[in-house]
């Protein structure tokens, strides 16, 4: 790109040529025209136009107003979409006249979600958990170690980045209360997540080395939770009205590949793993070190690292789908809330506080960003999550 480009991004930008996260945009003068862009530093490569006025075969699959098409289309054409897209970069094209800022644009949720799965995968907050709610018992249950603990989340509540969470209602009962009592959640939380969008559909189980040709993209999320709620109904079939209430992502999902440089080995496994999860002789390393920061009104209160999960997302798809479970184009799993080893290093106020608060308030803002080390020492941008907790409604 040429340094005198009005559209340059300073060196060592996290949203540089090795980034290129996908999202949605409108503008201004084309409200009604919802079409996928590229992040690229501060601003919105219009790669749907670029590609129609450029005469590329892909011109379609990104003139949509989600990413659900381009993700049907299979790994081959990611690549090559990204490879193209890449290629316009280095000619000047883009940014050229294609370039808006992103304080300009508005942005949608990416991708049309068919089913949500959240997953229970980080040793360190399941263990911290366990020593709250199970203080006189081992922290982790039996079978923590030998498969991916998950449920079924909600699809119809996801929302993009940037999308007030209304503070949930519901049944409450403390140990001390004769009856449970109704009204808005006393204990509203988050958890700083990492999600993984299925682009290839499968009619059954998918294997550990089937996983890149099967998700498209990474993205954070947060996925709040309403402590109280909670606490009261998960016995004994788990989450259910304190997690489906809200579930934020990114307006941006991040291909795959773009973490190429970011693969780590996971945490050594306590017990062998059964076959269909037994990553030891994987050619490549399954885990990933993407690093989290958590901010709330401003202040940091977390940097959480993704690298100390000890399940990884291709053991969270496989165990998924063993069952013979089909998975969708636009399918989302999500790790379960991400905490490292040491204090500032947890993903929730749950365990931030040893669960005695204090929880989240009304008008609170709470902001999760994350990255990851790219080629060459640069590093790899994950679009942020935001989300502004509004008072509960009559």
């Amino acid at each position: 790109m040429p340094q005198h480009s009005p559209h340059a991004i300073p060196e060592g930008d996290p949203f540089g040529p090795d980034a290129l996260p996908y999202g949605v945009f409108t503008t201004p003068d084309a409200p009604d025209h919802p079409r996928i862009g590229v992040r690229h530093g501060a601003f919105v490569l219009d790669v749907a136009t670029a590609a129609a006025e450029h005469g590329s075969p892909y011109a379609d699959l990104l003139d949509q107003p989600v990413l659900n098409p381009l993700m049907a289309a299979g790994r081959p054409v990611w690549e090559a979409v990204r490879a193209e897209i890449r290629g316009l970069l280095d000619a000047g094209v883009l940014p050229g006249g294609y370039a808006r800022s992103l304080d300009e644009v508005t942005l949608h949720l990416p991708f049309e979600v068919a089913d949500y799965v959240d997953f229970y995968a980080s040793e360190h907050h399941a263990s911290n958990v366990g020593r709250i709610f199970r203080p006189d018992s081992e922290p982790l249950t039996p079978n923590w170690k030998h498969l991916p603990i998950g449920y079924h989340g909600r699809a119809g509540t996801v929302v993009v980045s940037g999308t007030d969470v209304v503070r949930p209602r519901g049944q409450r009962k403390a140990p001390s209360d004769a009856a449970p009592s109704f009204g808005p959640s006393l204990r509203l939380d988050i958890e700083a997540e990492v999600g993984f969008v299925v682009g290839t559909p499968s009619p059954g189980p998918v294997p550990l080395e089937a996983f890149r040709d099967h998700v498209f993209g990474v993205c954070l999320v947060n996925d709040w939770s309403a402590r109280d709620i909670q606490a009261w109904e998960y016995v004994p079939l788990g989450p259910f009205l304190g997690k489906s209430f809200a579930t934020s992502v990114s307006a941006w999902v991040t291909p795959l590949e773009a973490f190429d440089a970011a693969r780590t080995a996971p945490p050594s496994r306590t017990y062998p793993l059964l076959p269909y999860l037994d990553d030891s002789a994987s050619p490549e390393p399954g885990g990933l070190d993407l690093r989290l920061e958590v901010r709330i009104n401003g202040e940091v209160v977390s940097r959480p690292p993704f690298s100390a999960m000890y399940w990884t997302a291709a053991q969270q798809l496989a165990h998924m789908t063993v069952n013979g479970a089909t998975l969708r184009t636009g399918d989302l799993f999500a790790s379960g809330t991400v905490s490292g080893p040491e204090p500032d290093q947890l993903g929730c106020l749950l365990e931030l506080t040893g669960g005695k608060g204090p929880w989240l308030a009304d008008g609170d803002e709470v902001v999760i960003t994350g990255w990851a080390p790219g080629r060459d020492g640069s590093r790899v941008g994950l679009g942020e999550v935001v989300g502004r907790v509004r008072p509960a409604t009559a």
